[in-house]
């Protein structure tokens, strides 16, 4: 298919080598009436994922475009940078998918483009995904919070999204390139899939396709459920007093001290006094006193009666 691609999907992989042939074919079956790339990142992988992905970008061209690294760029803050320089620079929509996660319905991007180009106002487009166990090696039962009980699709907008409900996984997201761009996202500081929601939807609603079309895998050696899970909570709590800070909106405080909450006994127990330093710093009194007391005991309580 000849043009410009509408679509710009960004993957990112590093020592992905047992899952990363699923992801590219997740993208390489998509059916579509338009053009569309996949800017794949390989962050210098020490496995097989390089050669994979050049396995790939040699079949198709036309979709796969590779960026080999040879130095490990994970926290340098120059990935970003770099999966923006290589995306073409007319493509009016972007999709993401990590390289151990793929989607499974080959009209995934045409549906969500489509119902992007016929509802300008919306921001973004998510959909209902499946969860996939690798250590047990079994598909766990998923159910949207939003989606439980209801079978149609919904609108979400952003006081849906504060109410602190992590609606889905950054695989099912489709959204404007324009509404990021117009957003405050660059301003925020440590960045990943919640802000990037966030600041999606301070600029358009949200349409949440109840239809499975990816699937989300969990391993047991991911940095959210391994030894580095303080290190992922510090980063994640950065990233949230950042958002605050550069929105300083009463939305933006309710969206990261509902996302927080479960996090309220550990950062007790880690002694992280900054971290409640800053809970008073950009929550404001009344949240903080309960992020910082109420929320802690009730988790306690909690653990305490399910034993």
């Amino acid at each position: 298919m000849t043009g410009d691609p509408l679509v710009s999907i960004r993957c990112l992989v590093y020592n992905h080598e047992p899952y990363l042939r699923q992801c590219l074919d997740g993208f390489v079956m998509q059916q579509t009436t338009f053009p569309f790339e996949a800017i794949v990142h390989d962050d210098a992988s020490t496995d097989g994922s390089a050669a994979i992905l050049r396995e790939y970008a040699e079949k198709y061209p036309d979709i796969i475009k590779p960026i080999y690294e040879t130095e490990n760029q994970w926290g340098k803050g120059t990935i970003s940078k770099s999966m923006d320089a290589a995306m073409h620079p007319n493509s009016k929509y972007i999709a993401s998918c990590e390289g151990d996660d793929y989607w499974t319905d080959p009209n995934k991007l045409q549906i969500q483009v489509d119902f992007l180009e016929n509802h300008p106002d919306f921001s973004l487009t998510v959909h209902e995904y499946t969860e996939w166990d690798e250590l047990k090696k079994d598909f766990r039962p998923h159910r949207i919070k939003y989606l439980q009980g209801i079978d149609n699709d919904l609108t979400l907008t952003l006081d849906d999204f504060a109410t602190g409900v992590f609606f889905t996984k950054t695989l099912t997201g489709v959204y404007r390139r324009c509404s990021l761009q117009s957003s405050k996202f660059d301003k925020y500081g440590a960045k990943f899939d919640m802000t990037l929601f966030y600041a999606l939807m301070t600029q358009g609603k949200c349409r949440l396709f109840n239809r499975v079309m990816g699937c989300y895998r969990i391993q047991p050696n991911s940095l959210t459920a391994s030894k580095n899970i303080k290190e992922f909570r510090l980063n994640t709590n950065d990233a949230m007093f950042s958002l605050c800070q550069v929105e300083q909106t009463e939305q933006s405080r309710e969206f990261v001290f509902n996302y927080l909450k479960p996090f309220a006994l550990s950062v007790i127990l880690d002694r992280r006094w900054n971290t409640i330093k800053n809970y008073y710093r950009y929550l404001g009194l009344r949240r903080a006193l309960l992020i910082s007391i109420v929320e802690p005991m009730k988790i306690a309580w909690q653990i305490v009666m399910n034993r």
